[in-house]
């Protein structure tokens, strides 16, 4: 699986963005998608997971009724969208594929590029 993050930007505090993640290769929907972020000088932390079929999703505290997270299994597609944006939100945002429903990060066997959300004060 090869994934192409995308949609990251630079956003003012309490504005929104929205990610997205392209993944190529069979079977998109066999494998439950994670987004993770890293922020300068911290370490890569979960953020949210998606099941396969999308039916079941769980988020980190920290972003819990501001991110939603949501897959096209059509267009083999798993998007971020970000709302309410803090500057602490401020990271380079990852998604990543697995065959395991999971936030253990070291347990995704497949991850993007990257892309970098800035938030402004």
């Amino acid at each position: 699986v090869q994934l192409q993050a995308s949609g990251g930007g630079l956003v003012q505090a309490g504005g929104s963005l929205r990610l997205s993640c392209a993944a190529s290769g069979p079977t998109f929907s066999s494998y439950a998608m994670g987004w993770f972020r890293q922020a300068p000088r911290k370490e890569r932390e979960f953020v949210a997971v998606i099941s396969g079929s999308g039916r079941y999703t769980y988020y980190a505290d920290s972003v819990k009724g501001r991110f939603t997270i949501s897959r096209d299994n059509i267009k083999n597609t798993v998007y971020l969208q970000m709302n309410s944006l803090k500057p602490e939100d401020t990271a380079v945002y990852y998604c990543a594929a697995d065959e395991s429903y999971s936030d253990y990060l070291e347990g995704y066997d497949y991850w993007g590029q990257g892309t970098l959300v800035t938030v402004s004060s």
